[in-house]
């Protein structure tokens, strides 16, 4: 059984990696990400140039990318806070090897939490210095998105919450979960691919794309996944043929995820007694239902800031309830008809 400290942690450091994340969709739909063009620090150092003179200093050593004060702290900011998610992380690294043999606390998890920080961090160096490559943003995306999804299963394990109720559930319920959760990872990349090609008002209507039900779409070219180095990407580099068909796909992929997840909600509606499960299945359907709303909106509204960030922030908040529901899937026993 972990130390209290240990859940206390591995709950906060949940909570504030989801933070970190949605921090870092503010920067990117902000057009902040090069607002330091060099990593860890911002044009040389630990803060933003301030003065004139350190202005003047930083362009000079940066000709390509003239100090913006507000884009550089928006970056910074969100660096800072990602350092003291991995201190967090780290600690409970050595908290999980320091307890093993006292405690018979788990160490894989941790551990393997704090590869993942170290890669993500090589992926924000990489995202700075190869200037925004789509591959790159959507890796980082990604890569957030499991650091936050396995410190919430950390958390809930370390907690005790969602054990077993004594309820059955069948044998195919936890395959279709899986498939389920495959299924908003797949949908999340592929808005992370949209963001980062500037393919988000590819079309700017809905249902149809420039009054057309199929325009003119460029898929060979939408999904090159590398294209070397030394290319600037800000604000993209794809034609808009090749955009609409990101964003086609996005959407098809919208629709695809609305109907599975929806799908498996009404199973554990109507054909599951668990009162926890049934639980999870209305917060899904909620959190499904207001994700696809503001997919569109953000295509009605021309992504507007606030509705942008919560796309992001709602569709992270899906995996985590997915995973939620895998969690405690696995506490259940299975009902020995359904073998």
């Amino acid at each position: 059984m972990a130390k209290p400290w240990f859940a206390r942690l591995a709950l906060i450091a949940a909570i504030f990696a989801f933070c970190v994340s949605v921090v870092g969709a503010f920067v990117r739909l902000t057009d902040a990400g090069l607002g330091c063009p060099d990593w860890p620090g911002c044009y040389g150092r630990l803060v933003v140039p301030q003065s004139e003179m350190a202005i003047t200093l930083a362009n000079e050593a940066f000709p390509e990318r003239p100090v913006e004060i507000a884009k550089g702290w928006k970056e910074m900011v969100h660096r800072y806070l990602a350092g003291i998610l991995g201190l967090m992380i780290f600690a409970l690294s050595i908290g999980a090897l320091k307890d093993r043999r006292e405690t018979g606390q788990g160490v894989g998890l941790p551990v393997f939490l704090s590869g993942l920080v170290i890669f993500q961090a090589i992926l924000g160096a990489w995202t700075v210095t190869w200037q925004l490559k789509p591959v790159v943003v959507m890796g980082h995306l990604l890569g957030g998105a499991a650091t936050i999804s396995l410190l919430w299963w950390l958390a809930m394990r370390e907690n005790g919450w969602f054990r077993d109720t004594g309820e059955r559930i069948h044998r195919r319920l936890r395959a279709v979960a899986v498939a389920v959760t495959a299924v908003v990872v797949v949908q999340i990349a592929l808005g992370g691919w949209t963001s980062a090609n500037y393919a988000a008002l590819a079309c700017t209507d809905f249902p149809t794309c420039h009054g057309q039900w199929w325009p003119r779409a460029d898929f060979g070219e939408a999904f090159v996944l590398w294209r070397g180095l030394g290319v600037d990407y800000e604000f993209g580099i794809l034609d808009n043929p090749a955009r609409v068909a990101i964003q086609l796909t996005h959407r098809i992929g919208a629709v695809v995820t609305l109907l599975a997840v929806l799908g498996l909600v009404a199973y554990l509606l109507t054909k599951v007694r668990d009162r926890v499960l049934r639980n999870i299945g209305w917060v899904l359907g909620g959190l499904i239902l207001i994700q696809f709303a503001l997919g569109i909106s953000n295509v009605l509204l021309s992504l507007p800031l606030s509705i942008a960030v919560a796309h992001n922030a709602f569709g992270l908040l899906l995996l985590v309830t997915m995973v939620t529901l895998l969690f405690t899937l696995r506490h259940r026993k299975l009902d020995p008809a359904s073998a």
